[in-house]
């Protein structure tokens, strides 16, 4: 018997290519996270995002043939990620997630690893003196 990943349950790649341009169509009309994406390069960014989310929840590991290991803090670190821009981009990620609507308890798994996803990005805080 073997169990079924994620990535089939929710239907595969066209799952995640239409959660990914949700999300961008969220993103491109938010004025904090706009421009933590790169501007001249939509649809590349859409492809790298659809690439890591299907090889992170059991898709085919394209992703990191073509990029090498996610290493997701350090090529987010450019960019002043606090709890505000955290909040805007799990708007954005539940906003398309109610557009595809999946099920229950595959909402709930992609949810909570996004919430997670989203904390370890932080890595600035406006409260605290930037040296």
């Amino acid at each position: 018997m073997t169990q079924q990943t994620l990535f089939d349950a929710v239907g595969g790649e066209p799952f995640f290519r239409s959660l990914v341009h949700e999300f961008y169509e969220r993103v491109w009309a938010d004025a904090v996270l706009r421009p933590m994406y790169p501007q001249d390069d939509r649809a590349g960014a859409e492809d790298r995002l659809a690439l890591f989310l299907m090889q992170y929840w059991g898709g085919p590991g394209t992703y990191s043939a073509q990029r090498g290991h996610p290493r997701l803090r350090m090529r987010h670190h450019p960019f002043p990620i606090d709890l505000d821009a955290r909040e805007r981009w799990i708007a954005a990620m539940h906003g398309a997630l109610d557009a595809l609507a999946p099920a229950p308890l595959h909402r709930a798994e992609l949810e909570d690893y996004f919430d997670r996803a989203a904390t370890a990005m932080i890595n600035h805080n406006p409260l605290l003196r930037q040296r």
